[in-house]
């Protein structure tokens, strides 16, 4: 069984308050260093955890940089207006966009992820 992932970041506790707001997903667990968001009680979860020394990867992946390991696509219904939200929350755009029907955003701690359009 799947149980679900784990995103290191320097403050766990605000990036799973980024992506609780974002998803829509409760925090079903938080302790020193370690938060976690889920669908639904028996998950799937994403738990945030304490990262020293953390280095943010960069998009598009550079020579020599952090590269994303790998990334978060959520389906949305208005990509326009998911990106207006996702950027009220503390996202941030990505310079490079390389498709019309996803965004590529960063999210607080500097991970990427997409919106993708659903049509």
């Amino acid at each position: 069984m799947w149980w679900g992932m784990a995103i290191e970041a320097p403050d766990p506790a605000a990036l799973a308050g980024f992506y609780s707001e974002l998803l829509g997903w409760p925090v079903v667990h938080s302790e020193p260093g370690t938060t976690v968001v889920a669908t639904a009680e028996a998950g799937p979860f994403v738990v945030f955890q304490q990262a020293e020394g953390y280095e943010p990867p960069v998009w598009p992946p550079a020579e020599g940089r952090q590269r994303p390991m790998m990334h978060l696509d959520v389906q949305v219904g208005d990509l326009e207006e998911a990106a207006l939200e996702a950027v009220a929350l503390g996202a941030t755009p990505a310079d490079t966009q390389p498709n019309p029907q996803v965004r590529v955003l960063l999210d607080p701690a500097g991970h990427p992820f997409c919106l993708c359009l659903d049509e």
